[in-house]
């Protein structure tokens, strides 16, 4: 008896062969090839401060300097942080990033602001009236010496 084949199973069967055909083999490492490792990929590895320093972002703003922040926020509209506090302290540190790559251009860091600082009741943003009073505050409390 033949048992017809359908083009589900046909896909499933295809699919297989191609995920058997990616494995990959890896070899041991020979005593002769060298681990290369620096004091600096293992420190910002373990300290994600010392990781944002090297990637020349500011650390996390910690203590008076985060309430600071997030009261600022909070202060030009609650739905900017929405109850995500670590969310906003990623988007400030990440904000400061933009601010330091395009020191001299306001009307980007605007832009850019408002495209970053979404909310699930503000998916395009909060208007760029709010993305500058959520820049001004970022800038001042979390990378003043940008």
């Amino acid at each position: 008896m033949h048992t017809p084949r359908t083009p589900a199973a046909i896909a499933v069967a295809a699919a297989l062969l191609a995920l058997t055909g990616c494995s990959s083999v890896t070899s041991e490492p020979k005593p002769d090839d060298k681990v290369v490792s620096s004091p600096s990929a293992a420190a910002t590895t373990a300290d994600p401060d010392a990781a944002r320093a090297a990637a020349g972002l500011p650390p996390e703003p910690k203590g008076a300097q985060r309430q600071a922040f997030l009261d600022g926020l909070n202060a030009i509209d609650r739905d900017i942080v929405h109850g995500k506090d670590d969310k906003a302290i990623s988007r400030g540190i990440d904000t400061c990033g933009m601010i330091k790559d395009h020191p001299k251009d306001l009307t980007k860091q605007v832009e850019q602001t408002n495209k970053r600082w979404t909310s699930p009741t503000h998916p395009e943003g909060h208007g760029l009236t709010k993305a500058a009073q959520i820049l001004a505050v970022t800038h001042t409390t979390v990378c003043p010496t940008y």
